[in-house]
Protein backbone atom coordinates (compact mmCIF):
# COMPACT_ATOMS: atom_id res chain seq x y z
CA UNK A 1 0.00 0.00 0.00
CA UNK A 2 1.19 3.44 -0.83
CA UNK A 3 1.54 5.74 1.68
CA UNK A 4 3.62 8.94 0.68
CA UNK A 5 4.37 10.41 -2.76
CA UNK A 6 5.89 13.61 -4.12
CA UNK A 7 3.66 16.01 -5.98
CA UNK A 8 5.52 17.85 -8.88
CA UNK A 9 3.84 21.55 -7.78
CA UNK A 10 4.08 24.46 -10.48
CA UNK A 11 1.78 26.37 -8.53
CA UNK A 12 -1.03 26.16 -11.32
CA UNK A 13 -4.32 24.72 -11.30
CA UNK A 14 -3.68 21.48 -12.14
CA UNK A 15 -0.71 20.51 -9.70
CA UNK A 16 -2.73 22.56 -7.40
CA UNK A 17 -5.69 20.42 -7.95
CA UNK A 18 -3.43 16.81 -8.13
CA UNK A 19 -1.56 18.35 -4.38
CA UNK A 20 -5.12 18.44 -3.27
CA UNK A 21 -5.99 14.32 -4.23
CA UNK A 22 -2.65 13.30 -2.88
CA UNK A 23 -2.88 14.86 0.38
CA UNK A 24 -6.42 13.20 0.67
CA UNK A 25 -5.02 9.74 -0.22
CA UNK A 26 -1.17 9.56 1.50
CA UNK A 27 -0.17 9.85 4.97
CA UNK A 28 3.34 12.33 3.98
CA UNK A 29 3.41 14.41 0.89
CA UNK A 30 6.09 16.37 -0.57
CA UNK A 31 6.55 18.83 -3.24
CA UNK A 32 8.97 19.81 -6.06
CA UNK A 33 9.16 22.40 -8.64
CA UNK A 34 11.64 23.88 -10.68
CA UNK A 35 13.47 26.93 -12.38
CA UNK A 36 13.91 26.34 -15.88
CA UNK A 37 14.11 30.36 -16.37
CA UNK A 38 10.52 30.07 -17.55
CA UNK A 39 8.73 33.38 -18.95
CA UNK A 40 6.09 33.17 -16.67
CA UNK A 41 9.06 32.53 -13.22
CA UNK A 42 6.18 34.25 -11.40
CA UNK A 43 4.52 30.73 -10.64
CA UNK A 44 7.43 30.01 -8.41
CA UNK A 45 6.09 32.65 -6.39
CA UNK A 46 2.87 32.06 -6.72
CA UNK A 47 3.12 27.92 -5.13
CA UNK A 48 4.87 29.53 -2.13
CA UNK A 49 1.29 31.64 -1.35
CA UNK A 50 -0.35 28.33 -2.52
CA UNK A 51 1.47 26.10 0.07
CA UNK A 52 1.01 28.55 2.55
CA UNK A 53 -2.79 28.94 2.10
CA UNK A 54 -3.00 25.32 1.76
CA UNK A 55 -1.67 25.05 5.41
CA UNK A 56 -3.40 27.83 6.54
CA UNK A 57 -7.13 26.68 5.36
CA UNK A 58 -6.77 23.19 5.61
CA UNK A 59 -5.08 21.93 8.75
CA UNK A 60 -5.83 18.16 8.04
CA UNK A 61 -4.13 18.29 5.14
CA UNK A 62 -1.51 20.73 6.93
CA UNK A 63 -0.32 17.68 8.95
CA UNK A 64 0.42 15.56 5.80
CA UNK A 65 2.43 18.33 4.12
CA UNK A 66 6.19 18.18 4.10
CA UNK A 67 9.35 19.29 2.90
CA UNK A 68 9.06 21.74 -0.97
CA UNK A 69 11.95 20.95 -3.23
CA UNK A 70 12.94 23.46 -5.49
CA UNK A 71 15.69 22.28 -8.57
CA UNK A 72 17.65 25.02 -10.60
CA UNK A 73 16.91 23.76 -14.15
CA UNK A 74 18.41 26.99 -16.33
CA UNK A 75 19.90 23.99 -18.48
CA UNK A 76 16.82 23.68 -20.13
CA UNK A 77 16.02 27.17 -20.77
CA UNK A 78 19.67 27.70 -22.27
CA UNK A 79 18.65 24.68 -24.45
CA UNK A 80 14.91 25.84 -25.47
CA UNK A 81 14.25 27.76 -28.12
CA UNK A 82 10.38 27.55 -27.35
CA UNK A 83 7.75 30.76 -26.21
CA UNK A 84 7.87 29.37 -22.97
CA UNK A 85 11.85 30.22 -22.13
CA UNK A 86 12.39 32.84 -24.98
CA UNK A 87 9.98 36.26 -25.91
CA UNK A 88 7.87 35.11 -28.83
CA UNK A 89 4.65 35.08 -29.88
CA UNK A 90 2.83 31.80 -29.45
CA UNK A 91 2.43 29.94 -32.75
CA UNK A 92 2.21 26.56 -34.65
CA UNK A 93 5.42 24.78 -35.99
CA UNK A 94 6.00 22.98 -38.95
CA UNK A 95 5.90 19.69 -36.63
CA UNK A 96 2.51 20.00 -35.86
CA UNK A 97 3.25 20.71 -32.01
CA UNK A 98 3.35 24.45 -30.72
CA UNK A 99 6.13 26.56 -30.33
CA UNK A 100 4.68 26.25 -26.37
CA UNK A 101 6.24 22.77 -26.09
CA UNK A 102 9.47 22.19 -24.32
CA UNK A 103 11.32 19.13 -25.78
CA UNK A 104 12.46 16.52 -22.61
CA UNK A 105 11.22 19.01 -20.08
CA UNK A 106 8.48 16.24 -18.58
CA UNK A 107 11.13 13.58 -18.99
CA UNK A 108 13.69 15.81 -17.29
CA UNK A 109 11.31 16.46 -14.26
CA UNK A 110 10.47 13.28 -13.48
CA UNK A 111 13.64 12.09 -13.98
CA UNK A 112 15.13 14.23 -11.33
CA UNK A 113 11.40 14.06 -8.92
CA UNK A 114 12.30 10.26 -9.12
CA UNK A 115 15.88 11.41 -7.67
CA UNK A 116 14.55 13.41 -4.96
CA UNK A 117 11.84 10.58 -4.10
CA UNK A 118 14.11 7.82 -4.18
CA UNK A 119 16.65 10.06 -1.33
CA UNK A 120 13.36 11.31 0.59
CA UNK A 121 11.95 7.56 0.46
CA UNK A 122 8.72 8.41 -1.50
CA UNK A 123 6.94 5.98 -3.36
CA UNK A 124 4.51 7.64 -5.49
CA UNK A 125 5.07 10.44 -7.82
CA UNK A 126 1.87 12.65 -8.73
CA UNK A 127 2.13 15.41 -11.83
CA UNK A 128 -1.42 16.77 -13.62
CA UNK A 129 -0.15 15.82 -17.30
CA UNK A 130 -2.92 15.22 -19.04
CA UNK A 131 -4.30 13.92 -23.18
CA UNK A 132 -7.77 15.02 -23.04
CA UNK A 133 -7.50 19.21 -22.69
CA UNK A 134 -3.22 19.20 -23.55
CA UNK A 135 -2.21 21.09 -26.33
CA UNK A 136 -0.12 18.10 -27.95
CA UNK A 137 2.79 17.40 -26.18
CA UNK A 138 3.74 13.82 -26.69
CA UNK A 139 5.48 14.23 -22.98
CA UNK A 140 1.93 14.56 -21.59
CA UNK A 141 0.44 11.46 -22.72
CA UNK A 142 -0.27 8.39 -21.28
CA UNK A 143 1.89 6.10 -23.00
CA UNK A 144 5.03 8.34 -22.16
CA UNK A 145 4.36 8.19 -18.55
CA UNK A 146 3.68 4.65 -18.52
CA UNK A 147 7.11 4.38 -20.45
CA UNK A 148 8.55 6.99 -17.50
CA UNK A 149 7.58 4.59 -14.89
CA UNK A 150 9.41 1.76 -15.98
CA UNK A 151 12.58 3.29 -17.29
CA UNK A 152 13.09 4.89 -13.62
CA UNK A 153 11.86 1.46 -11.75
CA UNK A 154 14.31 -0.13 -13.40
CA UNK A 155 16.94 2.08 -13.66
CA UNK A 156 16.92 3.19 -9.58
CA UNK A 157 15.87 -0.10 -8.55
CA UNK A 158 13.03 1.09 -7.17
CA UNK A 159 9.36 0.32 -7.81
CA UNK A 160 8.09 4.23 -8.39
CA UNK A 161 4.62 4.49 -9.17
CA UNK A 162 3.86 7.70 -11.68
CA UNK A 163 0.38 8.84 -10.67
CA UNK A 164 -2.02 10.93 -13.59
CA UNK A 165 -5.24 12.47 -11.89
CA UNK A 166 -6.21 14.53 -14.31
CA UNK A 167 -5.39 12.27 -17.66
CA UNK A 168 -8.58 11.05 -19.01
CA UNK A 169 -10.91 14.57 -17.76
CA UNK A 170 -11.03 17.85 -18.92
CA UNK A 171 -10.71 21.32 -17.75
CA UNK A 172 -14.37 21.50 -16.60
CA UNK A 173 -13.71 18.69 -14.94
CA UNK A 174 -10.65 19.21 -13.05
CA UNK A 175 -12.29 22.14 -11.56
CA UNK A 176 -15.12 20.07 -10.49
CA UNK A 177 -12.15 18.17 -9.00
CA UNK A 178 -10.94 20.25 -7.30
CA UNK A 179 -14.37 20.97 -5.20
CA UNK A 180 -15.12 17.53 -4.96
CA UNK A 181 -11.68 17.26 -2.67
CA UNK A 182 -12.20 20.39 -0.88
CA UNK A 183 -15.80 19.22 0.24
CA UNK A 184 -14.21 16.28 1.45
CA UNK A 185 -11.38 17.51 3.09
CA UNK A 186 -13.40 18.20 6.61
CA UNK A 187 -13.08 21.73 6.18
CA UNK A 188 -16.83 23.73 6.18
CA UNK A 189 -17.57 24.49 2.81
CA UNK A 190 -14.18 23.52 1.86
CA UNK A 191 -14.99 23.06 -2.05
CA UNK A 192 -15.85 26.28 -2.25
CA UNK A 193 -12.62 27.39 -0.55
CA UNK A 194 -10.41 25.54 -2.63
CA UNK A 195 -12.08 26.70 -5.78
CA UNK A 196 -11.47 30.22 -4.92
CA UNK A 197 -8.04 29.21 -3.48
CA UNK A 198 -7.16 27.98 -6.93
CA UNK A 199 -8.69 31.28 -8.57
CA UNK A 200 -6.76 33.58 -6.24
CA UNK A 201 -3.62 32.08 -5.77
CA UNK A 202 -2.15 29.78 -8.49
CA UNK A 203 -0.98 30.85 -11.84
CA UNK A 204 -1.40 29.27 -14.88
CA UNK A 205 -0.91 32.33 -17.66
CA UNK A 206 2.40 32.01 -19.90
CA UNK A 207 3.26 35.67 -19.94
CA UNK A 208 3.34 36.24 -16.48
CA UNK A 209 0.43 38.11 -15.65
CA UNK A 210 -0.98 38.71 -12.34
CA UNK A 211 -2.62 42.27 -12.75
CA UNK A 212 -5.34 41.11 -15.05
CA UNK A 213 -7.96 39.80 -12.13
CA UNK A 214 -10.69 37.08 -14.36
CA UNK A 215 -13.98 34.73 -12.63
CA UNK A 216 -11.10 32.59 -13.19
CA UNK A 217 -7.63 33.93 -11.47
CA UNK A 218 -5.15 36.25 -12.80
CA UNK A 219 -3.66 36.39 -16.34
CA UNK A 220 -3.14 37.62 -19.61
CA UNK A 221 -6.43 36.03 -21.33
CA UNK A 222 -5.08 35.54 -24.28
CA UNK A 223 -2.30 33.25 -23.90
CA UNK A 224 -2.94 29.13 -24.30
CA UNK A 225 -3.20 28.46 -20.49
CA UNK A 226 -5.43 31.50 -20.14
CA UNK A 227 -7.92 30.27 -22.84
CA UNK A 228 -7.55 26.93 -21.53
CA UNK A 229 -8.57 27.32 -17.95
CA UNK A 230 -11.20 30.46 -18.91
CA UNK A 231 -12.95 27.95 -21.04
CA UNK A 232 -12.82 25.32 -18.43
CA UNK A 233 -14.31 27.59 -15.62
CA UNK A 234 -16.99 28.59 -17.82
CA UNK A 235 -18.26 25.07 -18.81
CA UNK A 236 -17.63 24.20 -14.94
CA UNK A 237 -19.78 27.21 -13.71
CA UNK A 238 -22.38 26.42 -16.44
Amino acid sequence: MHTTALVLFSGGQDSTTCLAQALSKYQRVETIAFDYRQRHHVELEARLKVLSEIRLQFPQWADKLGQDHLLDLAVLGEVSETSLTRDTAFKMEQSGLPNTFVPGRNLLFLTLAAAVAYRRDLQVMVTGVCETDFSGYPDCRDDTMKAMQLALSLGMDKRFLIETPLMWIDKAATWALAHELGEKSGVPNGGEALVNLIIEHTHTCYLGDREHRHPWGYGCGTCPACELRARGYERFKA
